[in-house]
Order: structure tokens, then C-alpha cells, then sequence
């Protein structure tokens, strides 16, 4: 571990220890083990979120938002489009990355296959698919064999998304929901301008209208929209963060909660409850809500003994 990660590792635990003598007992850290293990998954998530600040940092190719070119990264497409100044772009890449995801072994082939439009000369841009979005329905239900000949897989957590039009809610549904919920506010930007208006520029309360207002994106529940608003507001496209955990129906994050303050996972406290205990929680570590989020659903899969997730 790198003395800066070593550094905010022995904040975190200072805190921790604080907040369980001053404000909430964490019953899942007494086992010394537990305690090492979530202060390496917090670190960890750190980590995984500030690389997007890092990746912004960096001079990119522009091979990464070719479709055609093996090399290309959707996130690193968006950094580069929303650089040149276009936010459409860049959000619908963030989108297609969320829903795609990123499998561990076939990478990002099955976004790069979609938004290549399986190398038949066009691109799958935010102006095509804006357009006509029905045509999108028509494209992906013609080609369905072809993608199920590729055999590329969507991300873990998308992983029970289909190409298949015979499916519900099958990816051509959902990437014409998507256009539908943006073009009904006028674009991207008027979308955030709005949210951020109307929350008189809070970014935690224009955070939660967004989140709300995604209802209307199919198959993209709380998982999704959280990871997307993220996005957005990682990459810098609009100032917008979360003010909660967003518990909702989530299932890791609410068992590694859960773990932390009982010490068991499998409580019984109302979501509501436990999303008011980490916000309190995060005003003593202040790493913020995505970071719990995510370090709290690793760890409560081996809270004794640290295992590393990309």
C-alpha cells in the first residue's frame, strides 16, 4: 500500500473508532480482522473513484472513442468528447457504458460492437440514435443473431440484460427510454440546468430530482442511475453528488451496512434508517456516499479477510 493510501487508511480507522464511542456503535468492526478488512475496501473504493479525476488529468488518445479501434473505452470517449465540448456525446457514452458494462473477460466488445453498429459504416452516435429512437428498437432486433454469435457479455452489474428482442425490456427498449427521458427535457444540459434550477443549485437535491425523474429509463433501477449520475458528475459535466446511499432495493450495500452497525447482515432496520446512519456516519470519515456505497457492498462479501475487486 502507498504511504498516501497507508495515511488515509489510519484516518478512516481514527474515525471509525470515534464514531463508535461518540455517535453510533459499528458492532461489525469489533473482530480486529473485520475492522482491517473494510478500512482496505474504503481505500480501495477511494481509489477506484478519484481514477476517473486521474484519467481526466491525462492526455488521452483519440483512438479511445473510436468504435472501430480495438482500443476503444467508452468513459475515456465521454472524458474526451465533454473536453471538445460535447456534452451529448459524452452523457450517452456514460450510458451506454453503464448499461453495456465492462465484463472481466470480454472488456467493453459488447458497447464497441453496439456503438460501431457491428461495422456496417455508421455509428450508433447521440445524434443518430436521437433522430429516431424506434430505429434503434429495428436495428438491435434484426441483429440480435449476430450479437448472439459474438457471445460478448454485459458488465456484472447488467448481467441480466438482453439483447434479444424477445426479451421484456430488451436493450433496444432501454436505449430508446433513455433518448426519450433526455429529448423530453431538451438535451442533456437543459436536463442538469433544470435539475439544478429547480433545486435552487443544490447539488444533493438536484442529485435526487435526477435520480427520481430516471424512473422513466427502463431497466434501470437503482444500481444504474446511481452509477450514472456519478459518472456525470466524475467527469465534471454537471455539479451534481449524492446525498445518501440511496439504499432503496439495494441488496450488497445494505447488507454490508447493516453488518457494520448490527454485526450481522442479515437486519432488519428500514432502508430509510440505515441511509440516515451513513450519512452520519460519512460526516466523520468524509469520503462520501459512493465511496460507502461501494466499499460497504465489497466488504460484506468477506468481511474477515480482504479480496480485491476491480
Amino acid at each position: 500500500m502507498r504511504e498516501r493510501d497507508k495515511q488515509l487508511g489510519r484516518r478512516i480507522e481514527q474515525s471509525l473508532y470515534y464514531h463508535n464511542k461518540e455517535s453510533r456503535e459499528l458492532l461489525g468492526i469489533v473482530p480486529p480482522e473485520n475492522m482491517k478488512t473494510l478500512i482496505e475496501q474504503i481505500v480501495d473504493s477511494v481509489r477506484r473513484i478519484k481514477y476517473i479525476d486521474v484519467l481526466r488529468q491525462r492526455r488521452l488518445s483519440h483512438s479511445r472513442k473510436d468504435a472501430s479501434d480495438s482500443n476503444f473505452d467508452p468513459l475515456r470517449a465521454a472524458i474526451l468528447h465533454y473536453n471538445a465540448g460535447d456534452i451529448d456525446e459524452a452523457c450517452w457514452l456514460i450510458f451506454l457504458s453503464i448499461h453495456f458494462g465492462k465484463h472481466h473477460i470480454t472488456k467493453w466488445n459488447l458497447i464497441r460492437s453496439f456503438y460501431n453498429a457491428l461495422g456496417e459504416g455508421f455509428t450508433w452516435n447521440w445524434a443518430r440514435a436521437k433522430f429516431n429512437p424506434d430505429d434503434i428498437i429495428d436495428w438491435t432486433g434484426k441483429n440480435y443473431p449476430k450479437f448472439k454469435a459474438l457471445n460478448y457479455k454485459f458488465g456484472n452489474h447488467r448481467k441480466y440484460e438482453s439483447m434479444n428482442p424477445a426479451s421484456r425490456g430488451y436493450t433496444g427498449v432501454v436505449l430508446k427510454s433513455y433518448v426519450e427521458w433526455v429529448q423530453q427535457k431538451g438535451g442533456h444540459q437543459a436536463l442538469f440546468d433544470q435539475a439544478l434550477k429547480n433545486s435552487g443549485n443544490n447539488p444533493k437535491v438536484a442529485f435526487s430530482l435526477l435520480y427520481k425523474s430516471m424512473d422513466a429509463v427502463t431497466r434501470f433501477g437503482r444500481t444504474g442511475k446511481f452509477d450514472y449520475l456519478t459518472m456525470v458528475a466524475k467527469i465534471g459535466i454537471a455539479p451534481i453528488k449524492p446525498g445518501s446511499a440511496y439504499m432503496g432495493s439495494a441488496t450488497g450495500p445494505y447488507a454490508g451496512a447493516m453488518l457494520l452497525f448490527s454485526g450481522k447482515s442479515d437486519g432488519n432496520e428500514s432502508r430509510a434508517v440505515v441511509d440516515t446512519w451513513l450519512t452520519e456516519l460519512d460526516k466523520d470519515l468524509e469520503v462520501g456516499m459512493q465511496v460507502l456505497e461501494d466499499a460497504l457492498c465489497n466488504w460484506q462479501k468477506s468481511p474477515g479477510k480482504y479480496i480485491r475487486f476491480r
